[in-house]
Formats: structure tokens, sequence, C-alpha cells
């Protein structure tokens, strides 16, 4: 854990797991925790959040009932926290929820305004805070009883934004419409529903876990975190500069230097690359940096810049004049030039890249490199790059036949 315990409140003392971004300061974030308590789960989190730029503070909401409570996922755990639950004073945790806020606009590292993200209690807490507070936003992960609290929807007055699970037993369908029919029209506040997913689908350690959900819930979160909050950073220089060091000066560290502790990188097609930080220097080190050929060029065609991600669509060209290990493991070199378009997809954590998922057609590469016969198999060479920039040329040549066939039909 990269943060501390600290102290909040006044008289009757309660304390909070605090994690700070590596600029030493930014703007705030509370963040609001499930029924287990301030654990392991929630702490990583904020480590999380703290990369991403944020000051990061996580109440204890338990202290009222038993201080530091800190539960695991299993049966017995599971229990304790809904005993816990069914004590909980929702009025009173708000009245903590101010304190905490009243902590971080006071804190030396704390600047601009504060947000709050919260899970399951938390996610209906982070509602009332939006109702309750003067917090400038918030986001509630399938919260539990929000339903309940829908006569306080007129005095949200910053954003709101709600992850819904679709199956969630604990929000079902009728809580579900009802916050629909309430919300769904404020200026203000965001619903998103993902199908399919039950309650703590954004827990890995969870058996709910919903690896794609997470991710676009994630992302959510982070673009309205960004919009009213900021802090904002200049992806395209960032990855600018880390492909400059890759390509151009080849150089290792200054390239491993670009990254968080613990990226990873995915080139799709080939399955290489690396996952945390001596695994993916070494793949750079000895497989890739180094080993790619001396005239390889990247051509840009178009960039789309999100709130923490990149996505490039190029064209990569190089003589197939060394082995390859990145794209062509174990083949030697055979002196063809190749031109393949490729996209990067490129996340980041704040001012760092995070990980790489990297696409191309390998079947191109193959046919370009005389490897793979395209006779016979509906695979294109060269041609798939030309035709990326010019669209004049001609379509469905690997369908002409079946092409042929629609001639003349009613459109």
């Amino acid at each position: 854990m990269a943060g501390e315990f600290i102290s909040l409140g006044g008289g009757e003392k309660f304390r909070g797991y605090l994690a700070t971004p590596a600029t030493g300061s930014g703007p705030g974030l509370l963040l609001l925790q499930e029924i287990f308590g301030v654990n392991l789960e929630m702490r990583a989190l904020a480590d999380r959040y703290a990369e991403e730029g944020y000051v990061v503070l996580v109440p204890d909401l338990f202290w009222r009932l038993e201080p530091g409570i800190e539960l695991g996922y299993g049966e017995t755990d599971f229990a304790r926290a809904l005993e816990l639950y069914r004590r909980f004073d929702n009025d009173a945790a708000v009245t903590d929820i101010a304190t905490a806020i009243a902590a971080l606009r006071v804190r030396p590292e704390q600047a601009g305004k504060i947000g709050a993200v919260g899970f399951c209690l938390g996610g209906l807490l982070a509602y009332l805070a939006a109702t309750r507070t003067d917090i400038d936003c918030a986001v509630g992960y399938y919260g539990v009883g929000i339903e309940k609290y829908l006569a306080e929807a007129p005095k949200i007055t910053g954003r709101l934004l709600l992850h819904i699970a679709a199956e969630d037993p604990y929000c079902p369908k009728d809580a579900q419409a009802a916050i629909g029919q309430a919300l769904g029209n404020h200026p203000g506040v965001e619903i998103q529903t993902y199908p399919g997913c039950t309650h703590a689908f954004a827990s890995a350690q969870r058996p709910s876990y919903d690896a794609p959900a997470t991710l676009m819930a994630y992302s959510r979160t982070l673009a309205l975190l960004r919009q009213v909050l900021g802090p904002i950073y200049d992806l395209a220089h960032l990855w600018d500069l880390h492909t400059f060091y890759e390509f151009a000066e080849r150089d290792v560290d200054a390239t491993m230097a670009t990254m968080v502790a613990s990226p990873y990188v995915n080139h799709i097609p080939t399955m290489t690359g690396g996952v945390g930080h001596d695994h993916l220097k070494r793949f750079y080190k000895y497989h890739f940096i180094n080993s790619n050929p001396d005239d390889t060029k990247l051509i840009p065609i178009s960039r789309t810049i999100g709130t923490d991600r990149v996505v490039d669509e190029m064209l990569f060209c190089f003589t197939h004049t060394r082995e390859i290990d990145w794209m062509l493991p174990g083949i030697p070199p055979t002196g063809r030039y190749v031109e393949i378009p490729l996209v990067a997809i490129v996340r980041f954590r704040g001012n760092k890249l995070y990980n790489e998922h990297i696409y191309w057609d390998q079947a191109s590469v193959l046919v370009q490199i005389g490897k793979l016969d395209p006779a016979s198999l509906p695979v294109a060479g060269i041609e798939t790059a030309r035709k990326l920039v010019d669209e004049s040329l001609p379509s469905n040549t690997l369908m002409e036949t079946l092409w042929q066939k629609s001639e003349g039909l009613p459109l």
C-alpha cells in the first residue's frame, strides 16, 4: 500500500486511509466503502485513483459500530458484514462524510474540487453525498437502497453518475425503474446499466466480477471525474514521447520511465508483450526495441483521444531484414518489404502509460513475407495497407464471385 491512515474529526475521532499522487497534490476524492470496511481491496483502489492524480481518502464509516473493520469475502466475513450493515446508520454516515470532506479540503495535498466514488453501501452514500453535501460530483456503483431516497433528488446540484447492474438482486427491476423515472431527466445525472451483470460486478475478488463491465464503468467514472475535477493530461504528447524512445532512440530505460510501476503490453495477434515492470522490461530489451528492422516506420493515419486512452491508426512499414521476435517469432529474415495497418489502443493512469493493446492482421504479414499463399484463402497482402489510404481502390475482391451474385438485385 502506498498510502497511510490518518485521523479525522474532532472530539470522537475516526480514521481514514489517505493515498496521494506522485506529483504530491491533486483534486480530492472520497472513496466510500462497501459493507466490508476499509479493507485491502478498498485501499488498493485508493492507490489506483491516486495514480490517476487524485488525493484519495477512504473514511472508516463503520467506526461508530466498531473501528478498524477489515473483512474479506468468505462466508464468515460476509455474515459479519451483513450484521454490521443491519445496524448501520445512513444519516450518521453522511455526517461523517461531511467531516471527511472538510478534512480533505484543508489537507495541503488537496487542490481544487472534491468528488466521491462509492460501492454497494458506498454507492448509496455517494448518492446521499450528492443530495446532502457540497461535494462537486459523485459516482455510485450498484448502490443499495437509492430508491428509498428519491425524494431528495431535487437537491442534487453537482454531477452524479450511477452504475446499475441489470441483474442486481439488491436493486431489483422495480427499484431500477423508480430510479430511472426519478433521475432520468435530471440534467446533472447520468445512469449507466450493465446487462447481464449482478451486484458487485467491479469487485475483482468476488465471483460476481465482470471484467468488461468493470473496464467500461471505470472509464465512464474517470470521464466524469476529469470533466468536473480534472486533472487533464496531454495524452498525445505522453504517447508520442513513449514511441520516440521506443523507435527513434531505442532506449529501454527511457521507454519504461514513461509507464506506471506495473504496466503491461499485449500484441494481440501473437500474444507477445509483458505484464509487470520486470517482465515487460525484459521483453522490451531483448525481444522488441532492438529487434525492429532499421528502416521501421510508423505512418499515422488517425488519432482518437479519450479520457484515459489514445487510439492510433497507422501504417507499420519495415523490411524483414532481421528476426522480429514480437511479430514473426522463429521466422528467419526473408528480405521482403511489408506494410500493414496497425491499431494501438493505449491506456493511461494519470500521466503515465498503463497498458497497450496492439492489433494488426497477421495473415497480411505472412502473405507479404511469402509464408502464406493467398490463392485459396480470403487473405490479402500489401493491398490492405494500400486500400487504407486510398478508398477508391476496389472493394470485395476476396468475395468477387459472391459479389457478382448480388449484381442487379433490388436495393
